[in-house]
């Protein structure tokens, strides 16, 4: 059978009220420049390099990547409210199109250009001395302009231990918890979704099932299938049977154990990247209470000098368009949102003066609040594979011909979806309880080689070990996924992904400037219990490829080979290939604050008034899945407990140790500040409107880790 192609199941017309085109929604003034030819919202509240900003706003947004656009467009809703996103990275105005296409994340990717951050971990002992890629997304939207498109719901399991961990602590850092069991979190994910299903040839093809009840479909993030596919993805479900492992036809209602095509981040009208710009931003009417600024990096957070330690009020922020550029204030009237990522957050931080004192002082950066949970726990998926040859086509083979075929739309939009999450029995059958009962043993010595002078950091470390041995080992959570991928030229690979590692590692600085990227350090496989899962699953990877009706079209094993079959060849070669799933979490942790938490249930840095985080950083554990989905439904959570509080005419709670929530407004200057000549911003110049009247102007990676961004 040849592979199939369908053309969208639903065209949808986007209408403009006259509401866009009229003089109160857009300003006499600016009105004809708001548009570009063929994006009648495209850079709506964008800002170029000339546009003026105003004196101050009432959020201000450090990060435009996935959660930060979804929170620029959720409170600015509210028209008696301001909301600035500093973004470092470029519009993406120059590469939309190559965005756009899903396929292109493998064929003409934007990792390793100026759209990517491009970092790199220290040296991993764990991976033979490697520094391994971890690119993120430098550009508005983020990652998820770049990423794999994967959409895969979190599970119930994952969620209500993650509520748990945060109930841990006191009545103040607890409070709100119920935003982020399964209950409530799984409403903010399907509110941000947009579910179409695929066309019957392309559900029969690739063997497509799914409960249509279990997602949303009128949110703004569009999730489908591709309208390209291959016979091989029709035989991924039966084959994970053959060997053992159920399909799951409704693996977005709260338990994903076992195979299934996953929905990606496609938009079926015209198979596009459905991504967080053009969900939330470009599709949104112009709005004059929202600006959006690229290149703009933040330096540090401006506190008021009369708040002290444990009460700290941010003023400002401070920005930058480059290393030597002047440093430039805009003043923040009620909060600021972090919202830079797992790396991006807790550098924010550190440079602000408030994280790990020994880091903060080895970068030359004053202490103004301790404390050690910055930039802690970084957990992330690691994933190696079993690669095969084989004389089917696959996306690579088509895509390498040059054929009309390989430029077109319809077949850019495939891109790798089938998958299998791997409970412990799976993978380990009667072994496993023993196995649990020595990862319990190693505990000790875990958490006496974790590298951190500080305590709180070791409780935290120490508790999130033991819920993962006991909760997630014991509890039948799925510790490994695996993933089809047929992006490499005449290879099919199987993929297995470690979900919950017990090796956990950390972010700090390598110096005092926010261009200079920080010490990354996951800490990968230093733990036995990590190692072992890995193999399993790679042993799992090349069971199923050697099982029909997968071994069918996969042949001879390209790598490793049958010089791999003992437990400690295994060992020896999986260090060597590991790479990241591209999922970090948990730097900025919800967590109490003597478990190195960093902030409360309500997103509240502790020690500061009017500060908060909301981006994956904020994970206190690996999540099972990709990490798409739970960004989302983590920005809608924000938005929702930030916009409650204020509707309610009510200041956010205060964190643990600060005397009242209250906000000084009037501290800062940041309309005295001068212009950056290399961007020509400029603040108000009188600096008292609190909203702006904006106008605007006109290597892959290796093989295996060309597959799973996000």
């Amino acid at each position: 059978m040849r592979p199939t192609s369908a053309l969208p199941s639903r065209v949808e017309a986007l209408i403009l009220s006259s509401l866009l085109l009229s003089p109160l929604a857009l300003g006499k003034a600016t009105q004809d420049r708001r548009y570009h030819s063929g994006h009648l919202h495209r850079r709506s509240n964008i800002l170029d390099g000339g546009s003026p900003i105003a004196a101050s706003y009432d959020y201000v947004i450090a990060g435009g990547g996935q959660a930060g656009l979804v929170l620029a467009a959720r409170l600015s809703e509210d028209p008696s409210t301001s909301v600035l996103v500093l973004e470092a990275g470029r519009s993406g105005d120059a590469v939309y199109e190559q965005m756009s296409h899903p396929g292109n994340t493998y064929y003409d990717s934007l990792t390793r250009t100026e759209y990517d951050y491009a970092y790199s971990t220290t040296p991993q002992a764990g991976a033979d001395g490697r520094k391994i890629p971890w690119p993120r997304g430098k550009v508005l939207g983020g990652s998820s302009a770049i990423n794999g498109l994967y959409y895969i719901n979190p599970t119930k399991r994952d969620l209500d231990t993650w509520k748990g961990l945060i109930d841990g602590g006191n009545e103040e850092e607890s409070r709100g918890s119920e935003y982020w069991g399964w209950d409530s979190f799984y409403e903010a994910l399907k509110k941000s979704q947009g579910f179409v299903p695929p066309t019957e040839a392309i559900r029969t093809q690739a063997g497509i099932d799914y409960n249509a009840e279990s997602f949303g479909s009128g949110g703004n993030v569009q999730l489908s299938y591709p309208g390209y596919t291959f016979d091989v993805v029709g035989d991924w479900v039966p084959t994970m049977s053959n060997i053992g492992i159920p399909e799951n036809a409704d693996a977005y209602g709260g338990d994903h154990h076992g195979a299934f095509v996953a929905t990606s981040n496609i938009n079926p009208t015209n198979w596009t990247r459905s991504f967080a710009r053009p969900a939330y931003i470009d599709n949104t009417a112009p709005r004059q209470n929202l600006d959006i600024l690229p290149g703009a990096t933040v330096t540090r957070l401006v506190f008021d000098s009369t708040t002290s330690a444990g009460n700290l009020t941010a003023t400002g922020v401070e920005y930058a368009t480059s290393a030597g550029g002047s440093r430039q204030m805009v003043t923040v009237n009620r909060e600021v949102i972090m919202a830079g990522g797992v790396i991006g957050s807790p550098q924010m931080l550190m440079l602000s003066g408030v994280g790990p004192r020994d880091v903060l002082e080895a970068a030359g950066v004053e202490v103004l609040l301790e404390l050690p949970g910055v930039g802690a726990h970084l957990q992330d998926h690691l994933a190696a594979g079993v690669a095969y040859d084989t004389d089917s086509d696959t996306a690579q083979t088509i895509i390498s011909s040059g054929s009309d075929l390989s430029s077109s739309a319809i077949f850019l939009s495939f891109v790798n979806s089938a998958t299998a999450y791997i409970r412990l029995t799976d993978l380990l059958g009667d072994y496993a309880p023993t196995f649990a009962s020595n990862a319990r043993a190693a505990l000790s010595s875990a958490v006496s080689a974790l590298d951190t002078s500080s305590a709180e950091v070791r409780t935290g470390y120490e508790r999130l070990y033991n819920t993962i041995v006991d909760q997630l080992y014991d509890g039948g959570e799925s510790q490994v996924e695996m993933l089809l991928t047929m992006a490499v030229p005449g290879k099919i690979i199987v993929q297995a992904a470690l979900q919950h590692p017990l090796s956990m590692g950390r972010v700090t600085l390598n110096s005092a400037s926010a261009f200079d990227a920080p010490s990354i350090d996951p800490n990968y496989l230093q733990q036995e219990a990590d190692i072992i899962l890995l193999r399993e699953g790679l042993k799992l990877a090349r069971k199923a490829a050697t099982t029909a009706p997968l071994s069918n079209v996969l042949k001879t094993e390209a790598w490793p080979g049958s010089r791999v079959e003992t437990d400690a060849e295994w060992d020896d070669w999986l260090k060597g290939q590991i790479a990241t799933e591209y999922h970090p979490s948990g730097t900025c942790a919800m967590l109490p604050r003597t478990e190195g938490g960093v902030v409360n249930a309500r997103l509240q840095v502790y020690g500061l008034s009017n500060v908060r985080v909301a981006d994956a950083s904020v994970f206190p554990l690996s999540l099972t899945t990709h990490l798409g989905a739970p960004v989302y439904g983590l920005a809608e959570q924000a938005s929702t407990l930030i916009q409650a509080y204020y509707n309610a005419d009510e200041e956010p709670p205060a964190p643990e140790g600060n005397n009242e929530g209250s906000i000084d407004g009037d501290a800062g200057a940041g309309g005295e500040n001068s212009p950056s000549p290399s961007n020509g911003a400029v603040t108000n110049p009188e600096g008292v409107a609190t909203r702006s009247a904006v106008t605007f102007g006109s290597l892959a990676l290796a093989a295996l880790s060309s597959l799973l961004l996000l």
